[in-house]
């Protein structure tokens, strides 16, 4: 019994000792153990002032203040810095000479990240030792175990992104926490941000965090969750910013979703991005140039696949290659990419009422990148113009973009050359095309609203408009081309009827070929050199189109090659009024003036020939020298 009495005499001695040397154990010095090993895994400067220790519920300090240095090169200030700090310990590792945090916790702080574009990265403890000890004043020489943190919880942080070449970005109201339970295992990652009144909510799993933090690559799990819009990777990652995986992207409102991350809203045309759905194999470096491979995309009604390069320092620069089914770009002609169709059709179609939309037009979607994309499609809606299979190359440079046409399909034919939307200063469209077997019904039906002619053949234009809005340019187009066209028809005429008869009513003239050339200034077509060649007729034609007005003024005149006992008969017709209400009269007025001056010449000629032969000269000399002549002879004879 007494060796008993003795023995639990010593245990209970040995845990009096214990609880002693706990509870005089000087806060500062607990406090240093913590900063020690911070520093030691961080390879940065670490102080911590107001210190007081905590006995219950967890053994550890409270200080007043926390700042864990940045990287020698960075700018924007200390990595870490908090008005309130809780480091919490293991006790009874600690008894055994082991450190193991328990949770650190901050409140209130500004957290700093730095990234160069030549790849470094503040959060990249590059001066860590990789192993944190601990160093004692009475066993220099023993080596402590790696410190381990369980669990790490910031409130109400300020979070700093400064990319080189990028915007600074900034968050406030963060909520960060970090569970690492074993050193050798997962960390889970939860953050809460409030850029804007709705929260985002990021949630990440990296396997091996030991790993990651030192540098090595390791498996992750992210996901982003902020308004209408989701994204998410599964890959591979460090923490010098190479990223590899499986990326998705989805938008309800992609606008709605970059305003939920503090960032602009955009103002995307319709079927190209107000919506997204968007799945790549995606490959990020460290200075974060970007490879999407695999990319399948939904833009809210277009369909795209194929791959990209992308430069994210400053404007993306984009190098891409992509396939897609029927295109729609209808909203880039017609501006109406901040939700509001201008015409309620997505057209720039005539209103009705001699006038085109007026509504202004939003072309800011054209500074979103820069770079050069390869585009096959199956088909092409430009608003005004579609195109059926086309190969084509898309470059945008400073807000001006370029379709430049390789090789399209295009109202039963094919159309090379380019088209131009610049938005450098001030809006303007323009283009150089060249077309050969076009249909001449549906181009020129869908370019100024006219369907009466039909039939195969070449154009060549060149045109430029500048404005605000499909009515301004409409109204400052220019340009000039010609036109020829082989056998083809006129609707809404019978020229051989109203050569046999004066009768225009309805009907169709059918022509072996007809050309012209035309300008274009301030929004007004002028022709004068139409040439039309029929069986029995010929007609020409001169006058103007009103492109911006939407009106016309043209005169043709048919020509009856065979009447009038082979001298011919031509009855000019006059096509007037709006685009929507065309009318077509002969011209019988320019008609009786040319009998009036046919007529007259003759009596001219007649009374001319009279003359002569009373003053008994030759007929065939000149009425004017023969008069002088006589008078001569009068005045000195």
């Amino acid at each position: 019994m007494k060796w008993i009495f003795r023995l639990i005499g010593l245990v209970v001695v040995l845990a009096l000792v214990l609880v002693v040397s706990v509870l005089f154990l000087p806060a500062d010095r607990i406090a240093q153990i913590a900063t020690d090993q911070l520093r030691a895994a961080t390879g940065r400067d670490v102080s911590v002032s107001g210190v007081s220790i905590t006995l219950w519920p967890v053994l550890g300090v409270r200080a007043g203040e926390l700042e864990v240095g940045n990287a020698s090169w960075a700018e924007q200030g200390p990595m870490l810095q908090a008005s309130g700090a809780a480091i919490g310990v293991d006790a009874l590792a600690l008894l055994r000479g082991e450190i193991r945090i328990t949770n650190i916790e901050a409140q209130s702080p500004t957290i700093r990240l730095e990234q160069k574009a030549d790849g470094r990265a503040s959060w990249r403890f590059t001066d860590a030792s990789g192993e944190a000890r601990i160093e004692t004043g009475t066993s220099p020489a023993r080596e402590a175990r790696a410190v381990s943190i369980q669990r790490l919880e910031v409130t109400d942080a300020t979070l700093i992104y400064d990319a080189e070449g990028s915007d600074l970005i900034s968050y406030s109201g963060v909520d960060l926490s970090l569970d690492w339970p074993d050193r050798l295992g997962p960390a889970d990652f939860a953050a809460v941000l409030r850029p804007t009144a709705e929260p985002v909510t990021v949630t990440a799993t990296i396997d091996g965090f030991a790993g990651f933090i030192t540098g090595e690559t390791r498996n992750v799990s992210i996901d982003i969750s902020a308004g209408p819009g989701d994204v998410s990777l599964e890959g591979r990652a460090n923490t010098a910013g190479e990223v590899a995986g499986s990326f998705g992207v989805v938008t309800g409102d992609t606008s709605a979703f970059m305003q939920a991350l503090g960032l602009p809203p955009v103002a995307l045309p319709a079927k190209l991005g107000r919506r997204i759905d968007l799945t790549t194999q995606l490959t990020l470096t460290a200075d974060r140039q970007l490879a999407l491979r695999e990319l399948s995309a939904d833009l809210g009604g277009n369909r795209l696949t194929g791959a990209a390069d992308i430069g994210l320092n400053g404007t993306p620069q984009i190098n891409a290659r992509l396939d897609a089914g029927p295109l729609d770009l209808s909203d880039l002609s017609t501006g109406s990419a901040d939700g509001g169709a201008s015409n309620g059709g997505g057209t720039a179609a005539p209103s009705g009422n001699g006038s085109w939309p007026t509504e202004r037009i939003d072309a800011s979607a054209l500074s979103a990148f820069n770079g050069e994309i390869a585009l096959s499609a199956e088909g092409i809606d430009l608003g005004r113009f579609s195109l059926g299979k086309t190969q084509t190359v898309l470059s945008n440079d400073n807000s001006r973009m370029v379709f430049l046409l390789r090789d399209v399909v295009a109202y039963g034919g094919n159309v090379t050359g380019r088209f131009v939307i610049n938005n450098r200063s001030g809006l303007s469209v323009g283009g150089d095309l060249s077309a050969a077997g076009i249909e001449m019904q549906g181009l020129l039906d869908d370019a100024v609203g006219l369907s009466r002619l039909t039939g195969g053949g070449d154009l060549k234009t060149s045109f430029l408009a500048t404005g605000a809005s499909v009515d301004a340019m409409m109204n400052s187009l220019s340009g000039d081309g010609s036109l020829n066209i082989g056998r083809g028809t006129i609707e809404g005429i019978d020229l051989d009827r109203l050569m046999r008869s004066g009768e225009t009513g309805s009907g169709t003239t059918v022509f072996d070929s007809l050309s012209g050339t035309w300008t274009i200034a301030s929004g007004v077509l002028r022709n004068r050199d139409l040439l039309l060649e029929l069986a029995n007729y010929r007609a020409t034609g001169e006058g103007t189109v009103g492109i911006g007005r939407q009106v016309v003024d043209y005169t043709a005149t048919p020509i009856a090659l065979r009447a009038n006992s082979g001298q011919g008969i031509s009855i000019p017709v006059r096509f007037t009024g709006p685009w929507s209400d065309v009318s077509v009269q002969p011209d019988f007025e320019a008609v009786l003036d040319a009998q009036i001056d046919e007529q007259t010449d003759k009596l001219e000629e007649k009374a001319k020939e009279k003359l002569l032969k009373e003053l008994g000269g030759d007929t065939g000399g000149s009425l004017e020298n023969q008069i002088k002549d006589r008078l001569f002879k009068k005045l000195f004879d």
